[in-house]
C-alpha cells in the first residue's frame, strides 16, 4: 500500500498505531491528535509536567523552548532554544527540532529533525526525514479552498482547509525551500534549498531550480 511505503513502522509509536489507523487517511492524523493522547496508555519512561504533556525522561529540553499539550516527546529526542510546541504534537525517538522551529498539528516519527527556523503545521514527518534551516511546510490555500492531494495515481480533495506536507521515510527538504500545502513526498525524495514545491514527489527523486 501507498501509505505503508511512507510511513513503514509506527517505531517507537506503536503504541498509537491503531489509533491513527481506525482514525481514516494519513492527511487525518494530525486532527486525531488530541484524541489519541486523551484515550490512550502512555508507556512507561514518560511524566507528565502539565496536563495533557507527556514527556520521556531522556529527553532533552531547552529551558526557553515553549510545549503546550496535548503534546508527546519521545525518548532521547531534544527540543531547542525558543522552539514552540503549540498542541497537537507527537514527536517519535531520536528527533531533533531545533532553535526558534515552531510546530502545531503535526507527528514526526522516529529520527524526524528540523535543523532551525522551520514551521510544521497540520503535517506528517516520516522517519529520519529532515528539514534544513529555514524551510517551511505551508498549511494553507491563498484562495482558501480545500486542500488536494496528488497521488502517484489520482488527484484527491482531503476537504481540509489546512494541511501540510506528508514525508515519507527518509526524504529531505533543503534550507528555506517551501514545501505547499499538500505536499507529498516519497521515500528519500529530495526537495533542493531554495525551491518551492508543490505536488508529489516519487521516492529518491530531486525536486531543483530550473
Amino acid at each position: 500500500m501507498f501509505w505503508a511505503q511512507l510511513f513503514p513502522s509506527f517505531g517507537s509509536l506503536s503504541f498509537l498505531g491503531d489509533f491513527f489507523l481506525a482514525a481514516g487517511e494519513p492527511w487525518l492524523w494530525p486532527s486525531a491528535v488530541a484524541a489519541a493522547l486523551d484515550n490512550i496508555r502512555v508507556p512507561k519512561g514518560f511524566h507528565s509536567p502539565a496536563p495533557g504533556v507527556f514527556i520521556h525522561e531522556s529527553a532533552s529540553i531547552s529551558q526557553s523552548a515553549s510545549i503546550v499539550g496535548p503534546a508527546l516527546l519521545g525518548a532521547e529526542s531534544k527540543i531547542g532554544h525558543c522552539a514552540l510546541l503549540r498542541g497537537n504534537c507527537i514527536v517519535g525517538s531520536g528527533c531533533a527540532i531545533g532553535s526558534c522551529c515552531e510546530l502545531k498539528n503535526c507527528i514526526l516519527f522516529d529520527g524526524a529533525k528540523a535543523a532551525h527556523l522551520n514551521y510544521i503545521g497540520d503535517s506528517l514527518l516520516g522517519p529520519d526525514s529532515h528539514l534544513g534551516a529555514g524551510a517551511v511546510l505551508s498549511n494553507l490555500r491563498l484562495d482558501g479552498k480545500p486542500v488536494r492531494i496528488h497521488l502517484p495515481t489520482e488527484s484527491v480533495s482531503t476537504g481540509l482547509r489546512k494541511l501540510g506536507a506528508m514525508l515519507g521515510a527518509g526524504s529531505q527538504v533543503g534550507c528555506n525551500a517551501v514545501l505547499q500545502p499538500g505536499t507529498i513526498l516519497g521515500r528519500g525524495a529530495m526537495v533542493y534549498p531554495t525551491v518551492a514545491f508543490g505536488g508529489y514527489l516519487a521516492d529518491c527523486a530531486v525536486a531543483a531550480k530550473n
